[in-house]
């Protein structure tokens, strides 16, 4: 049985974002080596994470044990730690666990390195061009920055359109429009040409906005008044 491996990179614009790309499995035996890693990094002044979960098998309550140890300190300090890539086992224990109420989780690695870099007031564009393509678009190819494997951000002069959201924002944007729309209705709107024609399912939308505490429409209306 395999244990844990940990690959430590930085992504986003500005290179500041901890990428973890953990394989293996997360539990008692494993999950030290994990909180280590974590602790050295943050102590170097590393304070956004991003942990992708692609190739963990398994994560035990003492392995999802470890974000909830070091999230609070982290955010403190204005970071965050963002979870991406789980497969249906993993996220099946997220879920019954609740820690879906405090860990934002994304499909991709792209999605959390923007939210990370549009609440930062940066204005990126995600984008798949290769340096040709970068010409044909009007950007010279030393705009475009590598980020993650067949992840590009580019920099622009002209303020995003909502459908380049992170799907998160889009959300949000969405209920700041009409605080009463019902879960059908957003799925709808994600859906729309406006917001990119985003594909969501229930669950994944009721969870994202359970981690928001928007999954009411009491709760999306007294967030639409504080705006």
């Amino acid at each position: 049985m395999q244990g844990i491996k940990i690959g430590v990179r930085k992504v986003g614009a500005k290179f500041d974002i901890i990428l973890l790309a953990i394989s293996g499995y997360v539990d008692t035996t494993t999950c030290q080596e994990l909180t280590r890693t974590v602790q050295e990094l943050t102590q170097e002044g590393n304070i956004q994470f991003i942990t992708d979960l692609g190739s963990v098998t398994y994560i035990s309550s003492a392995g999802w044990g470890v974000f909830m140890g070091e999230i609070k300190g982290i955010r403190e300090q204005g970071g965050d730690i963002k979870v991406v890539h789980m497969n249906p086992e993993v996220f099946e224990v997220f879920e019954m666990l609740e820690f879906n109420r405090i860990l934002n989780y994304y499909d991709s690695v792209e999605e959390a390195i923007n939210e990370f870099d549009l609440l930062r007031g940066l204005d990126i564009v995600q984008s798949n061009l290769n340096s040709t393509n970068a010409k044909k678009s009007g950007l010279d190819s030393n705009t475009i920055t590598e980020t993650a494997p067949g992840v590009a951000v580019a920099f622009s002069n002209e303020k995003m359109q909502v459908s380049d959201f992170p799907l998160v924002e889009k959300i949000k944007r969405i209920i700041l429009d009409n605080p009463f729309l019902s879960l059908s209705e957003i799925k709808q709107t994600l859906n729309s040409n406006q917001y990119g024609q985003v594909k969501i399912g229930w669950l994944k939308l009721r969870s994202i906005l359970k981690s928001l505490n928007l999954e009411t429409k009491e709760k999306r209306y007294r967030y639409y008044r504080s705006r």
